[in-house]
C-alpha cells in the first residue's frame, strides 16, 4: 500500500516507469514539496506545466488512489522530519559533520524501508527459501559483496545454496536449475543486465526468482517472481546508505530463516566456532 512508504521515495522508485509529462509533475514535486502540499491540483499542473489529468494519473502511477491520497501521505512525510541532518555533503564539511550527514542518510534509509515492508512479501520469501531444492544468489559488481554476506549466513542453516558473482557462470548455473529451486538476485538500480539475464534463465526452467532491488520499476522486477524494495536517500550515486538497507533485509531474512530451523542454527554455529577457534591465538 501506498501509505507503507514515503512519497518522495516512492516518486524516486517509480521514476523510471512515469511518462515524460509525468515525470514533469514528479520533478517539480521532488523541488518543491514544501509548497505542493499547499497548492490545489489545477495549479500544481500549470506550475509543472501539465494538464490536471496528467497530475491524477501521476499520482495513481505512484500508487495514491488521487491527488488528495497523495498530498496527505506528502504532508505527512514532511511533517516527520529527521533529528539528523540531511544535506549533501559540502567540500567544506568537517569529518564530523560528514559523519552527521552519512549517519543520517543510513538512518532514513532503514526507516523508510522498513516503512514499505510487506509482512506477506517477507513471509513468501522466507517461506520460498526455506523450501527450496538448491538456492542461486546472485551480484555483480557493488551488489557483489552483498551476495557473498548473504551466502555466509545461509550456508549455516543446512540449505544447499550457491553465490555467484561471475556474469557467465551465474548463466551457466542458472540453466542448470528446476522448478524446485529459487535465484536471489541482488541489483540496487535493477537495471543491470547480468542478473536479469540470470533470473531470466532459471525462470525458463522452472525456477522461482526474487530480487532485491531500490527501485521497483526496475528491468529486474519484471522477471522476478518476488521483489523486496530497500529505499535510500544517497549522498552519491552507489552510496552506503542504500546498502546497509539492503543488508538488513538480507538480515532479516537470515533470522527468520533461523527461527525455524533453530536445531540446524545451533548445531552448525557450535561446530562453525570450534573450527574457527583454532584460528584464534
Amino acid at each position: 500500500m501506498a501509505t507503507q512508504a514515503r512519497a518522495l521515495s516512492r516518486i524516486h522508485s517509480f521514476y523510471d516507469r512515469l511518462s515524460p509529462s509525468e515525470r514533469k509533475v514528479a520533478d517539480y514535486v521532488l523541488a518543491h514539496p514544501e509548497e505542493v502540499i499547499h497548492l490545489p491540483l489545477s495549479q500544481l499542473a500549470e506550475r509543472a506545466g501539465v494538464s490536471d489529468p496528467t497530475v491524477l494519473r501521476f499520482c495513481r502511477a505512484i500508487g495514491y488512489r488521487g491527488y488528495l491520497d497523495f498530498k496527505v501521505a506528502l504532508t505527512q512525510d514532511l511533517a516527520s522530519p529527521q533529528k539528523f541532518i540531511h544535506e549533501a555533503v559540502e567540500p567544506q564539511d568537517p569529518p564530523l559533520v560528514v559523519a552527521q550527514k552519512v549517519f543520517a542518510a543510513a538512518n532514513r534509509a532503514l526507516m523508510d524501508t522498513l516503512q514499505g515492508l510487506d509482512d506477506a512479501t517477507l513471509t513468501r520469501a522466507v517461506d520460498l527459501l526455506d523450501r527450496a531444492g538448491r538456492i542461486l544468489i546472485v551480484g555483480v559488481g557493488t551488489s557483489a559483496p552483498l551476495a557473498q554476506a548473504f551466502f555466509n549466513r545461509l550456508f549455516r542453516l543446512g540449505l544447499l545454496v550457491w553465490v555467484q558473482t561471475d556474469s557467465y557462470l551465474q548463466l551457466m548455473q542458472a540453466a542448470l536449475l528446476g522448478p524446485e529451486d529459487v535465484v536471489f538476485g541482488i541489483s540496487q538500480t535493477g537495471a543491470s543486465i547480468d542478473p536479469v539475464l540470470t533470473l531470466e534463465e532459471a525462470k525458463k526452467h522452472g525456477a522461482t526468482t526474487i530480487a532485491l532491488t531500490s527501485s521497483l520499476s526496475s528491468p529486474i522486477t519484471r522477471v522476478a517472481d518476488l521483489t523486496l524494495y530497500s529505499s535510500y536517500h544517497e549522498l552519491r550515486l552507489e552510496a552506503a546508505s542504500s546498502r546497509i538497507a539492503q543488508l538488513a533485509i538480507l538480515e532479516t531474512l537470515y533470522v527468520a530463516l533461523s527461527l525455524r530451523r533453530l536445531d540446524f542454527a545451533e548445531e552448525d554455529e557450535r561446530r562453525i566456532w570450534e573450527a574457527l577457534s583454532k584460528k584464534t591465538l
